[in-house]
Formats: structure tokens, C-alpha cells, sequence
């Protein structure tokens, strides 16, 4: 991610184009509802209390539904643990609904920490009011190669 990204002022309602380039991953896991991969980008944080072991699931979804920024090819469906696969973001119209500013960096259980996460939905979506966890998150200190473009203000 560019450090001018991280420099930004973000504010909630704010539209971004996000974007990540695929990049290959292992399958170490699957059930009905994900797909687990060992994450190419983030290191395991030796000092971090929250025990993380490398490994992100992934959301199988439908094509109604948005599962999250993080996609996995080939389809979801036709994998297997061991099997190798592509993770990343297809280009996606996010609004930011919530923002979470933390000094000292959070201790997430990878590296680096994050100070700062954007949480996001589609553009096109709208916020549930009855929804108690609801979006993704953008973190801006992430190791990934996020790109992330200002579209407009909210």
C-alpha cells in the first residue's frame, strides 16, 4: 500500500475504489460456509497475545450475496485442502460506515499492527440498522498490496 494512502484523512460515508492483485495461497481448511488459505501477506506476531496460525477463511458466497473484499479463485466450490489458489480483490466500490483508530497499534496477532481500520460495505448497499457485526475491513497498515483510490466524499 502506498504511505500516502495512510496519510489520508478518511471520514464515514466516504466511497473508495479498492482493488488487490491476486496473489497464490494454499487451502488448509474448507466447510460448507469457507474456504481457509494460508495468508500470503501478514506475519504471525510472535509478542501478540491473540494466537493467529497464519490462516484467513474466506466466505463462500452466492452471487447475491458480498462475502467480503477478499475473493478466492478458482470458485470456492471446487476446492480442496492442499489445493493451490488465488486470493485477492477484484476491483469493488466500497463506503466507509465505521472507522477504528487505535494508539497503541491493535495487537490483532499478525504483522504489522494496525492504527487504523476502515470497516466498509459495497457502495450500493445499505447499512442494516438491526445488523450487530456488519462489512469488512480495510486495514491501512496492512502488508497486502492494497490499492486504494478516493472516489468522493461522503
Amino acid at each position: 500500500m502506498h504511505e500516502d494512502i495512510r496519510r489520508q484523512r478518511f471520514e464515514v460515508g466516504d466511497v473508495l475504489l479498492v482493488s488487490c492483485p491476486w496473489a497464490r495461497a494454499r487451502v488448509v481448511g474448507v466447510t460448507s460456509s469457507d474456504v481457509s488459505v494460508e495468508w500470503p501477506w501478514a506475519r504471525i506476531d510472535p509478542d501478540s497475545a491473540i494466537r493467529w496460525n497464519g490462516h484467513r477463511a474466506i466466505p463462500r458466497t452466492r452471487d447475491h450475496e458480498w462475502g467480503g473484499l477478499f475473493q478466492i479463485a478458482p470458485h470456492a466450490g471446487n476446492l480442496r485442502v492442499g489445493d493451490s489458489c488465488w486470493v485477492g480483490v477484484p476491483e469493488t466500490l466500497v463506503r466507509i460506515i465505521d472507522i477504528g483508530r487505535f494508539d497503541p497499534p491493535a495487537d490483532v496477532g499478525w504483522l504489522p499492527r494496525p492504527h487504523t481500520m476502515l470497516i466498509v460495505l459495497p457502495a450500493d448497499r445499505p447499512r442494516r440498522p438491526d445488523a450487530e457485526e456488519e462489512g469488512d475491513t480495510i486495514d491501512l497498515d496492512s502488508a497486502a498490496p492494497l490499492r486504494i483510490e478516493p472516489v468522493s466524499r461522503g
